[in-house]
């Protein structure tokens, strides 16, 4: 399970679980690239520290992830890992009246995002020899839901994604896997739903110690995997 000498690069590092996956890599020897749209955010969340790559970029431009991978492998010398925490969510349309926009906007978020980091990153993976990729899904991508159709089908892409990339570099020794968390214990889901019970949620440290699992060499024989991560749900 050691990190040592990792490079990770996590993305939503700012959040609930992107901070505590930064925590759990650091407690592991790992140097951090921490990706987020706002610095300052970033800065309150982490500080400076030179085992620390503040990376400010819009995931859904291409050429800022192109810059700032480039400027964080230029950086550490290598990126080893992504972690892909960032996404979106969105929901109370129905299919029939779903926007442009809310269609947009969680395909952008939840997929297309992705596929930048994958320009950027995954030709310096094949170049060094492998890394290893895990992505944040969510369980409510295995199904569709009343009023969650672009948000299913988002993360279902991501999904796919992840699966068929897997397919792609697993003989490049690069090992790409998935997360499928139910809802996770943060302060704006207790907030937005005030009668559950958050003890049956998934804990952020929880679910950052299986993404730290399969960014790990214990998981060099897992391709390709979404695995559940949904508490008591």
């Amino acid at each position: 399970m050691s990190a040592q000498r990792q490079t990770v690069m996590i993305t939503g590092a700012a959040g609930q679980l992107g901070r505590a996956l930064a925590l759990t890599f650091q407690q592991r020897g790992a140097r951090l690239v921490l990706v987020g749209r706002d610095r300052e955010a970033l800065q309150r969340a982490f500080g400076e520290a030179d085992d620390l790559w503040l990376m400010t970029a819009d995931l859904t431009d291409a050429e800022q992830v192109r810059i700032g991978t480039a400027n964080a492998i230029a950086h550490f010398g290598r990126v080893d890992t992504l972690c892909h925490v960032a996404g979106g969510f969105r929901m109370g349309e129905p299919v029939h009246e779903t926007s442009p926009g809310t269609w947009q906007f969680l395909m952008d978020l939840n997929a297309r995002c992705f596929v930048n980091l994958a320009h950027a990153l995954v030709p310096h993976m094949i170049e060094n020899g492998g890394g290893k990729i895990v992505t944040v899904g969510a369980t409510a991508a295995l199904k569709g839901a009343a009023h969650m159709g672009a948000y299913c089908a988002s993360k279902s892409a991501l999904i796919r994604l992840t699966e068929a990339m897997s397919g792609e570099v697993k003989d490049k020794n690069i090992n790409v896997n998935c997360v499928l968390p139910s809802i996770i214990d943060t302060p704006d889901n207790r907030l937005s739903m005030p009668d559950a019970d958050p003890s049956r949620w998934v804990a952020p440290q929880a679910l950052a110690e299986v993404i730290a699992f399969l960014a790990s060499d214990a998981a060099r024989a897992i391709h390709g995997a979404s695995i559940p991560v949904t508490g008591l749900v």
